[in-house]
C-alpha cells in the first residue's frame, strides 16, 4: 500500500442473485421472492417505497432485491460517496431491515499514485481559515482505488470533512476510516498554543506559516507531541525540535519532520 500524510495526513461481497427481476421505473430495477415478509411490511411494499427513494439519476443503475427478509443494493454508481447515500436513503425508508451493499463504484480509472496525490491537496486546505489545520495530522492510504485515512483529527468536526472529500473524489473505490479524533483536553489545547508560539515566533520558522495548507503541523495527545512536515533544512528541524521541547507541560516530542522535497508519510 501507498502511504502519504498531510503536512499536519471491500473487498465486495457480490451475492448470487436468482430472483426475477421486477421493474419498477425507468432507472432502477428491484426483485422480490415470493410472499415473505420483512418484519411487518411485505417485501413487495418495501420495494415500491424504496422505488420512490432511488428515483433519481443518481442512482439510475441502482437494482434493489428482497429476498429471505435482506434488501440487496446492487448495480453501479459514480462515486463511493453515491453508494453511501443509497444505503443511508434504503435504512433511513425503511428502519429495522437489513440492508446487503454490494454497489459497485463504476466512474473514472485513476492510478493510486495520482488518486492520492488528488486527496493530499485537496486535505491539504480543507480545513484552511478554521484554525485547527496546524492540529491536525490525517494520512492517505491507497491501495487498488481503496484509500485509507488514518493519523489524528483535531476534533470531529475537523474528521468528517475528511472522509467526506476522500467520498467524493472521482476513482475512490471504498473509504477506510482509521482517523482518531484528540481527547477534549485544557491541557493539550494549552500545548498546542504553546507549541504554535514556540515554533512560529522563532524568525528562521515564521516561513513554514506562509502557507496555510503546508505549515509545520504540531499533533498532541494527553501532553505527548509530534511535529510533521516538510522543512527545508536539517537546521530548521532542529531548532522545531529543540522549541517544543520548551513547551510548559509537554511529556515528550517527536520529530517526524522530513527535509527537502522527500514526501514523507504526512507531507
Amino acid at each position: 500500500m501507498k502511504i502519504n500524510m498531510l503536512g499536519i495526513s471491500l473487498t465486495v461481497a457480490f451475492v448470487a442473485l436468482t430472483t426475477m427481476p421486477l421493474w419498477l421505473n425507468s432507472s432502477t430495477s428491484f426483485a422480490r421472492s415470493a410472499s415473505e415478509e420483512v418484519g411487518d411490511q411485505s417485501e413487495s411494499q418495501i420495494l415500491a417505497d424504496l422505488g420512490r427513494e432511488f428515483n433519481s439519476n443518481r442512482f439510475k443503475d441502482v437494482r434493489v432485491f428482497a429476498s429471505n427478509g435482506v434488501v440487496t443494493l446492487d448495480g453501479t454508481v459514480n462515486l463511493y460517496a453515491d453508494k453511501e447515500a443509497a444505503e443511508k436513503k434504503a435504512l433511513h425508508a425503511k428502519k429495522g431491515i437489513a440492508i446487503r451493499n454490494v454497489i459497485r463504484v463504476a466512474g473514472i480509472q485513476i492510478s493510486d499514485e495520482e488518486l492520492q496525490a488528488k486527496l493530499l491537496k485537496k486535505l491539504q486546505y480543507d480545513r484552511v481559515g478554521y484554525g485547527t489545520t496546524t492540529f491536525n495530522a490525517i494520512s492517505v492510504g491507497v491501495r487498488d482505488g481503496v484509500v485509507t485515512l488514518g493519523g489524528h483529527a483535531y476534533s470531529p468536526t475537523d474528521k468528517s470533512p475528511a472522509l467526506s472529500v476522500a467520498s467524493y473524489m472521482p476513482g475512490v473505490q471504498d473509504v477506510i476510516d482509521e482517523i482518531e479524533v484528540d481527547p477534549v483536553s485544557p491541557m493539550d489545547d494549552r500545548i498546542r498554543l504553546h507549541v504554535a508560539r514556540l515554533v512560529y515566533g522563532y524568525p528562521a520558522l515564521m516561513k513554514y506559516s506562509i502557507d496555510p495548507g503546508r505549515p509545520i503541523r504540531i499533533s498532541v495527545q494527553n501532553g505527548h507531541v509530534t511535529l510533521y512536515g516538510v522543512v527545508d533544512s536539517k537546521a530548521d528541524s532542529d531548532i522545531a525540535n529543540i522549541r517544543a521541547n520548551g513547551a510548559q507541560s509537554v511529556f515528550s516530542v517527536t520529530n517526524e519532520l522530513q527535509v527537502g522535497g522527500a514526501r514523507s508519510e504526512r507531507d
